[in-house]
């Protein structure tokens, strides 16, 4: 989104991904303060009042407004309804804000008084009629984040520092988390055009109005640069990620290992004390430590998943408990937030994060330290809120790897791997170990790289199934077993993120049971996977295939006995069973990226033929024609009847996506024969049922379109938390930027 500024002149936008209310453009923000008035005659003249005094208020949202429902049934009996199409949770902040100023608070106070209104960790916006060229920031929580950009004649307020960085480097950064007499508080900042310029001009408070005196000190620079977040040459972040992939693992194992001084042929891990503090070293030198657990959420759980199965593998003691769960479920279940008796000094808990700023792992953090546990972090990004948490952090890559997609890839591989040297080196102190067995592990940790370069050069090969399949089955679903379960739930998410289908993740052996009457298709995890069990995997497909399911299997170069059993098999350089979601998951994570362009396609073609459409209805309106003299143009009917060939053969080759519906498809053929005169007019209304008026036919056929289009169409480049960022220019600047 490119952004403008004139001297009392802001355009606020973002997108989001609606974690309340449906994804439509009712929803879209900024929301405004408009209502819908239902009172009887009595009460009108009080709420017309009202709303003539408010000016307009427009409000943008990262987080959640938890008591959402209250608020909203708090307004309806005062007479204030949100129109039903609206069903965001961030409606109700704009509502608030007027609520005060309607009370006789000027628009500052009102914006005070309404986000303490606000149960739930949230990053609001909002700018008003009320006070023009003013700004409104507030910030509340850990689980989302508001930088300013503080360039040479602007203020660049972003959800992240992607926003401003071809702008400037310096920033200020509002603390959400700060705590006043033991509560979190958080901070409000207020920019205004007519301003210098500067940290002093920005005018910070708490939520209960303390005053925030900003220092030269709060400004801070960031590393990173606009060839950070360059897409380069490829068509989408997604695949520039994922093929980032193998080089953020390699700088990720940079300096965290190292060869022996006296012994060369012996590799040893080389964490230092910011990474894994020596206190805590000792602490498991005399065995203090009995319990570990590996937490995250989304991918980075099941990134704690893989890092725990290796970690149970590497240590291979009973006496150590180690697992992994979510963290909404550590702090939801495993522990109670009133309850702090359970004492937890024997614990460590290592919370994997991409972002660093995640509410449920940075909460669940907060709530074992309380109880006396070790903590460290794997995460992608340096100063990250998570990392001001913990006891050590361990970066992946370089601590400044950014991911601009949704879908994260390249950020799994290096938590599995970060995971894995963390684990080595509790190993190592643990003794229960052989030299050589460190050595062997670090060599074969310094190969995936290579491996994972071997598996992208297979790209052509996996696209060419994803454009085979993708597009003929309706229900899919992943499957592994093992480590390989962990693959089988992360290509889940990555799936579904990519391709807006509900997918099932199982075990192996218990998919055979279950849902095979649906004919679905089957992602089958078998690479890596041990010689006494990979026999009765090949039974498990042989049965997936007897049901008229389509299996796709990933397995060891060299196994060759799914070829007669499978639709298409994958096969991958062979690694050891516990790093064997590296491999399966990186042809999970390419098939389930050209899935998505697949069923896209079908969109594209949709798209262009309505924008053809489109042209010719204008054009001929241009010559003074009507839409009845139209239809019966020759061109036109051409148009609409090569288009059908076009429709019916891809539909006859089966290459039509299923997602597009056979009611649609239905609709659109009769439609195309209804414009192209093959079929009467008269018989319009039978299947439509309205007039068959050339308006109407028209009408139609441009709402199937659209309808077709919403369908198939796949955001594949969704950009990660959908940086928000607006330009408050200063006095002494009035030119157009973007």
């Amino acid at each position: 989104i490119t952004f403008f500024k004139y001297k009392y002149f802001n355009i606020s936008a973002h997108t989001r991904w609606a974690s309340i209310g449906a994804i439509s453009e009712s929803n879209c923000h900024p929301l405004d303060n408009k209502m819908d008035n239902r009172l009887n005659n009595k009460t009108d003249n009080k709420i017309s009042k009202n709303i003539k005094k408010s000016g307009i208020i427009h409000v943008c949202l990262n987080g959640d407004i938890d008591n959402y429902i209250d608020l909203k049934k708090d307004n309806e009996k005062k007479g204030y309804y949100i129109n039903k199409e609206i069903t965001t949770d961030t409606k109700i902040i704009p509502i608030q804000i007027q609520n005060y100023y309607n009370d006789g608070f000027d628009i500052e106070e009102s914006f005070r008084l309404a986000v303490n209104d606000f149960k739930g960790s949230h990053a609001i916006t909002m700018h008003t009629d009320l006070a023009p060229g003013k700004f409104f920031l507030a910030q509340r929580g850990s689980g989302q984040a508001i930088f300013v950009g503080l360039s040479e004649d602007n203020y660049l307020p972003a959800s992240e520092v992607y926003g401003f960085i071809e702008e400037t480097s310096r920033f200020i950064k509002i603390d959400g988390e700060k705590k006043i007499n033991g509560n979190i508080n958080g901070q409000i900042y207020i920019l205004d055009q007519d301003s210098n310029g500067g940290i002093e001009e920005v005018r910070a408070l708490f939520y209960d109005g303390t005053p925030i005196n900003l220092q030269n000190s709060d400004i801070k620079h960031t590393e990173i640069t606009s060839r950070d977040i360059d897409r380069q040459d490829y068509p989408h972040y997604f695949l520039k990620e994922i093929s980032e992939a193998p080089v953020s693992v390699e700088k990720t194992l940079i300096n965290r290992w190292k060869i022996d001084n006296k012994d060369k042929e012996k590799y040893i891990i080389n964490l230092n004390e910011k990474e894994l503090p020596d206190r805590l070293k000792s602490y498991f030198e005399n065995n203090k430590i009995k319990k570990i657990y590996f937490i995250g959420q989304g991918t980075a759980g099941i990134a704690a998943t893989v890092c725990s199965d290796i970690l149970n593998y590497y240590l291979d003691m009973p006496y150590f408990q180690i697992s992994s769960v979510k963290a909404s479920e550590f702090s939801g279940f495993i522990l109670n937030e009133s309850d702090q008796s359970n004492i937890m000094e024997d614990t460590l808990v290592v919370a994997i994060s991409q972002s660093g700023t995640t509410t449920d792992t940075n909460r669940t953090v907060d709530m074992v330290k309380e109880r006396g546990a070790h903590t460290l972090a794997i995460v992608n990004r340096r100063d990250s809120d998570i990392t001001f948490k913990v006891d050590g952090v361990i970066y992946t890559s370089s601590g400044r790897d950014i991911e601009m997609s949704v879908a994260s890839t390249k950020a799994f591989y290096s938590q599995i791997i970060a995971g894995a040297v963390l684990g080595l080196n509790i190993t190592e102190i643990a003794g229960n170990r052989t030299d050589y067995f460190i050595t062997q592990e670090v060599k074969q940790l310094l190969k995936i790289p290579e491996i994972m370069r071997k598996i992208l050069f297979k790209k052509k090969e996996i696209e060419k199934s994803a454009n085979k399949i993708a597009c003929r089955k309706i229900y899919w679903a992943a499957v592994g077993s093992g480590p390989n379960k962990a693959s089988a739930d992360e290509i889940r998410i990555k799936l579904s993120e990519l391709c807006y289908k509900t997918i099932s993740s199982d075990y192996i052996e218990d998919k055979k049971h279950i849902d095979l009457s649906s004919e679905p298709l089957i992602i089958v995890c078998a690479a890596g996977t041990r010689g006494t069990v990979i026999g009765d995997i090949i039974k498990d497909v042989a049965i997936f295939k007897a049901h008229k399911a389509t299996p796709v299997v990933i397995a060891d170069e060299g196994e060759e006995r799914f070829y007669d059993i499978a639709e298409d098999v994958f096969t991958v350089p062979i690694v050891s069973e516990h790093l064997a979601p590296i491999v399966n998951t990186l042809v999970g994570h390419i098939w389930g990226y050209y899935a998505a362009l697949a069923i896209n396609e079908g969109s594209k073609n949709l798209n262009k033929f309505r924008e053809e459409v489109r042209v010719m209805l204008d054009n001929y309106n241009k010559k003074g024609l009507d839409i009845y003299e139209v239809i019966l143009e020759n061109s036109f009917r051409e148009k609409i009847a090569a288009f059908y060939n076009e429709f019916r053969k891809k539909k006859f080759e089966k290459i039509l996506p299923v997602i597009f519906g056979i009611e649609n498809a239905l609709d659109l053929t009769l439609l195309l024969k209804y414009l192209s005169g093959r079929l009467p007019v008269s018989d319009f209304e039978i299947d439509f049922g309205k007039k068959g008026t050339a308006k109407n036919m028209i009408d139609t056929l441009f709402n199937c379109l659209d309808e077709s289009i919403n369908s198939m169409a796949r955001p594949v480049d969704a950009i990660k938390h959908q940086a928000k960022t607006v330009t408050v220019g200063t006095s002494r600047s009035k030119e157009e930027i973007g």
